[in-house]
């Protein structure tokens, strides 16, 4: 069976959302963080970190 990435990320995020509760301010920030991190000039220095 094949999942789109972008389905999984939803489904898992939203259990752990649902089952761990965080603070939403900490959610955002994590999520605000990643897209800034990802469009930054580092982002070639972890990309081999993701493989």
């Amino acid at each position: 069976m094949d999942v789109p990435l972008w389905l999984a990320l939803i489904v898992i995020g939203g259990l752990g959302i649902k089952l761990i509760r965080p603070p939403w301010w900490l959610v955002v920030a994590l999520l605000l963080g990643g897209y800034l991190l990802a469009n930054s000039v580092i982002a070639p220095l972890l990309a081999p970190l993701t493989k």
